[in-house]
């Protein structure tokens, strides 16, 4: 199954801590990392006091069923330190999984798409660099893009 996770950190060497995640997501099992987009560097969302966030996209491929996925991710953000205080407040990592394919998931603990991605200038932009049509998995998210006003986004060379 192709899973789209967003992971994003403002702690911490930013630029290291994605590197090592996606170190991380190709060390788990019958699971790759097969496309990513370019690291940005974006203003909070949700918390303004805080520091930028490094964000990017991956496109990972896995044997893993959704919920393995969530927990796989989870586990990452633990083995990085990542402790819950703020709600949208600072973090060392955070992965999310934003589409299961075509999957539709709506659950306690997990709902795909993820139920905020189309309001998040973050997640969309970096999906261009992997779906250049605008078109991901049957959605064309061009047109949320241009309802977001706000959160500056910037295209690192790193």
């Amino acid at each position: 199954m192709e899973y789209i996770l967003s992971v994003g950190t403002n702690l911490g060497n930013r630029k290291e801590n994605i590197e090592k995640c996606i170190d991380s997501i190709n060390l788990m099992p019958y699971t790759d990392v097969i496309a990513q987009s370019a690291i940005y560097e974006t203003e909070p969302v949700g918390y303004a006091r805080q520091d930028n966030f490094y964000n990017i996209i991956l496109k990972v491929e896995s044997i893993f069923e959704p919920n393995e996925m969530l927990g796989a991710c989870l586990g990452i953000e633990a083995a990085f330190g990542r402790q819950r205080t703020v709600r949208f407040g600072p973090r060392i990592l955070d992965v999310d999984v934003i589409f299961a394919e075509n999957e539709k998931i709506e659950s306690r603990n997990l709902m795909v798409p993820h139920p905020r991605y189309h309001e998040r200038r973050f997640i969309l932009e970096p999906l261009l660099d992997i779906f250049p049509d605008g078109v991901v998995y049957g959605t064309d998210i061009k047109p949320f893009i241009e309802n977001i006003e706000g959160q500056e986004i910037v295209k690192l060379d790193i």
